[in-house]
């Protein structure tokens, strides 16, 4: 049998269109987002585990504030200061003085500042007593694991987002074997797409289980470091297409 070879096409979520799934999970971080002026200091940072929604929560906030969009790892001392909101995706990777003189700036200048990262920020590692104050000033809020229904609802998007049609059955089969956290949703869906693209045919029951069975000898989910390049290669190339002419977004 002929194989097709699946070409490594990283895949953009499309998060101007992708509906975010609310849930009791993130409803408290939800609720702090429609009050920034109501933000101590002016910052407020969300957090919790790879998957969870925060990148999604922070597009849809700085598009509807017109904020400048920043991928943390991306800041340095030649970042133009802020003159609009602005939003700092992976700010626990951020370099220590990029991210203080950002903060200064925009406290300065009064402008609301929203990062995320995978820890509250008090538990972010920096050698820098200016910047450690900053951090344990900043209102935290945590995205808590996530509900049974809120994962279903999320495989569910998921496949759509892919445009792939797959029966309930083996989607309940993916929620019942699967680890209960969205990043291990999102690994296992691409690895089913590469894999129907390679056999040439529809997501079936044998090639879901054939994915477990991979799974239980490379649980990708687990290899965060990998995880979180190629979402975040995703995620720039999200940002890139959602609203060119708009001056508003880096």
């Amino acid at each position: 049998m002929i194989r097709q070879l699946p070409l490594p096409f990283p895949h953009a979520p499309d998060f101007a269109r992708s509906p975010f799934v609310e849930a009791p999970s993130n409803a408290e971080a939800l609720a702090w987002l429609e009050r920034d002026q109501a933000w101590p200091s002016h910052r407020l940072a969300i957090w919790g585990e790879a998957g969870c929604g925060k990148s999604h929560l922070l597009f849809r906030w700085a598009r509807r504030e017109r904020a400048l969009l920043h991928h943390g790892p991306s800041l340095s001392l030649a970042t133009v200061p802020p003159t609009t909101a602005i939003a700092i995706d992976d700010a626990d990777l951020c370099a220590e003085r990029p991210l203080l003189h950002l903060l200064n700036a925009a406290a300065e200048a009064g402008l609301p500042v929203l990062l995320a990262g995978r820890e509250a920020p008090s538990r972010w590692a920096t050698g820098l007593a200016d910047l450690a104050s900053r951090l344990r000033a900043t209102t935290a809020v945590r995205i808590r694991p996530a509900e049974d229904t809120l994962l279903q609802r999320l495989l569910a998007l998921l496949f759509a987002d892919r445009q792939l049609s797959v029966a309930e059955p083996l989607q309940d089969m993916l929620l019942l074997h699967l680890p209960r956290a969205p990043q291990a949703l999102r690994e296992a869906v691409s690895r089913l797409d590469r894999m129907a693209l390679a056999a040439g045919h529809r997501i079936t029951r044998p090639l879901v289980q054939q994915m477990l069975i991979d799974w239980d000898q490379d649980p990708g989910s687990d290899d965060s470091a990998q995880v979180s390049q190629l979402f975040h290669e995703d995620f720039a190339q999200a940002l890139a297409a959602a609203s060119p002419a708009d001056p508003g977004f880096l």
